[in-house]
C-alpha cells in the first residue's frame, strides 16, 4: 500500500485543506504515515504570512527530501502559489500546486510517477473566481467540525500578502455548505465552525444570499447544536446578522473579531475599514444582543510608525473594550506588502516590550472573563482526555462562550453535550464538576415542544 505523509504550516484553513487534500489520497488507497517516518509522497502544506513562514516551509521540504530522496515531494498552499520558482529550485521537489487545482493532484502525482519529471502547476490564482470544493467528511477531533465557506480576500490590508496567495474572495454555493453540514451532523458532529480566509464575506460574490441567510439555514438543520464563525471583521456585522446573534438558539456566544490596532490612525495605516469608535460601537451592540458574550481579537503590535502615545491610546482602548482574549503579534515584515516599504520601522526591543505589555492585559482580561461564570452551569462538549493524558480522568472542552473547562469524567464523554458547573476561573483554562449529561432524546423532545 503506498504512504503519503504530511506536514502543516500556518492557519486552520490549511488544517483544513490538509484534512481535504487527504480524502484524495485515501481514495486512491493510501495510508497516512507519520511525517518523520517514510513515505511514498510528502506533502508539505506552506504559509507565507510572514517571512519567517517561507524560511520555515523551505527547511521542511528539504527535511522531506532528506528522508526519502525517492519519495514525490509535493508543495501546497500559500507560498506555493507566491513563490513556486523558489520552490522548484530546491533540489528533490516534483510538484508545486499553488491554493487552487487541488483537485487534480493525484492525476499529477500518477504523472510524476510515469516521467519522474517535476512539475510547476501554479497558474494566477487572481484569474480564479469559483470555490475549491473540497469536502472534509471526518475530523481528528471528534466533537468540533470545521466547514469552509469562503476562500481569499478582498481587503488588501498593508501589512498583508494573503489576496496574493489565496486570490480574491470567493464563496462556497450555499446547498453545498448544508449539505456538507448535515453529512457532518450525520457523522456525529454537533458544533460547526465556519472557516474561510475572510469568512464575514461569504455571499459578497453571490446573488442576494450573504452570511447572516447561511446562518438561518443552518440553525434549521436538525441535530447540529452548535454554530462558531471562525472569524469576523466588526464592518460585516450588520444589523441583519445582529438579530441572527440574538435569536439563533445555536450561536455560540463566542466571535473573533479581529481589531489589529487600538488607534484610528494606525488602523488607516493597516488600511482597515473602521475606526475605534466604529469598532467601539459595534462591540456595544452586539453585547446588548447577546449578553455574556466572548469577543476575542487579533492585535499587531509596533506598526511601522506606531508611537509610544499610539500605543498607549490602543492599551487603553484594548482594555475599555474587555476582549475575553487576545492573540498579540509583533508585527513583522512582509517583503512584498506596501507597509514593509513604509518609513519609521519600530525598532525591534520596543515591539517586544509593547507584546508583554498587551499579553499581561490579555491575561487580565481572561481571567475578569471567566471569573464571570463562576458558579454558573454551562453546557460543554469533551473534546478529549485533559491535557492528551488518557486515563487521568479528566475531559477538557469548550463551552459555547469558549472557555476552556476541565472536569472529571471518562473517555465516554467525549461528543456528549455536557452540563458542568464552573467552580474555578482561570487564565487558559476553568474547572468545573459534572452537573449531567444531557440525553440526545431528551434534548429533541425540548427542542419539539
Amino acid at each position: 500500500m503506498p504512504s503519503v505523509a504530511f506536514y502543516t504550516l500556518g492557519c486552520k484553513v490549511n488544517f483544513y485543506d490538509t484534512e481535504a487534500i487527504w480524502q484524495l489520497f485515501k481514495q486512491e488507497g493510501y495510508d497516512q504515515v507519520e511525517f518523520e517516518e517514510t513515505a511514498d509522497v510528502y506533502l508539505i502544506n506552506t504559509c507565507t504570512v510572514t517571512n519567517t513562514g517561507d524560511k520555515k516551509s523551505r527547511q521542511i521540504i528539504r527535511r522531506a527530501v532528506r528522508r526519502n530522496p525517492d519519495a514525490i515531494i509535493a508543495v501546497t498552499g500559500c507560498y506555493a502559489q507566491t513563490s513556486p520558482a523558489e520552490i522548484m529550485d530546491i533540489p528533490g521537489v516534483d510538484l508545486v500546486i499553488g491554493t487552487q487545482d487541488r483537485e487534480k493532484l493525484m492525476d499529477f502525482v500518477g504523472q510524476i510517477h510515469a516521467e519522474r519529471k517535476p512539475i510547476n502547476a501554479v497558474r494566477n490564482i487572481m484569474k480564479t473566481r469559483a470555490f475549491e470544493e473540497l469536502d472534509v467528511p471526518d475530523f481528528a477531533e471528534r466533537t468540533r467540525a470545521f466547514l469552509k465557506i469562503q476562500e481569499g480576500c478582498n481587503n488588501f490590508c498593508t501589512f498583508c500578502i494573503i489576496p496574493w496567495s489565496r486570490g480574491l474572495s470567493r464563496s462556497r454555493e450555499s446547498e453545498s455548505v448544508l449539505n456538507q453540514a448535515r453529512q457532518l451532523v450525520a457523522a456525529g458532529y454537533k458544533e460547526i465552525v465556519l472557516t474561510g480566509i475572510h469568512t464575514g464575506g461569504y455571499g459578497d460574490d453571490l446573488e442576494n444570499y450573504d452570511l447572516t441567510d447561511l446562518l438561518w439555514d443552518l440553525d434549521k438543520v436538525d441535530g447540529l447544536e452548535r454554530i462558531r464563525i471562525s472569524s469576523i471583521e466588526a464592518s460585516q456585522i450588520d444589523d441583519r446578522m445582529i438579530e441572527v446573534l440574538k435569536h439563533s438558539k445555536k450561536m455560540c456566544r463566542h466571535l473573533h473579531i479581529p481589531l489589529q490596532a487600538g488607534n484610528t490612525d494606525v488602523l488607516k495605516r493597516m488600511r482597515r475599514k473602521y475606526t475605534t469608535e466604529e469598532f467601539g460601537t459595534k462591540i456595544a451592540r452586539i453585547r446588548e444582543a447577546m449578553p455574556d458574550v466572548a469577543i476575542t481579537t487579533d492585535v499587531i503590535v509596533g506598526f511601522p510608525g506606531e508611537t509610544d502615545e499610539q500605543f498607549r491610546e490602543g492599551y487603553e482602548f484594548m482594555k475599555q473594550v474587555g476582549f475575553s482574549e487576545m492573540h498579540v503579534f509583533p508585527y513583522s515584515k512582509r517583503t512584498g506588502t506596501p507597509a514593509a516599504r513604509m518609513e519609521d520601522q519600530v525598532d525591534e526591543e520596543v515591539k517586544n516590550d509593547r507584546v508583554h505589555q498587551l499579553i499581561d492585559l490579555s491575561e487580565q482580561m481572561q481571567l475578569q472573563y471567566a471569573e464571570q461564570f463562576v458558579g454558573e452551569v454551562l453546557d460543554i462538549i469533551p473534546e478529549r482526555d485533559y491535557k492528551g493524558a488518557p486515563g487521568t480522568g479528566h475531559v477538557m472542552g469548550y463551552s459555547d462562550n469558549y472557555l476552556q473547562v476541565i472536569f472529571e469524567g471518562d473517555e465516554s464523554l467525549i461528543g456528549q453535550l455536557c452540563r458542568v458547573k464552573v467552580t474555578e476561573a482561570g487564565v487558559n483554562e476553568c474547572k468545573g464538576v459534572l452537573v449531567r449529561v444531557l440525553d440526545e432524546k431528551v434534548l429533541n423532545q425540548a427542542a419539539n415542544m
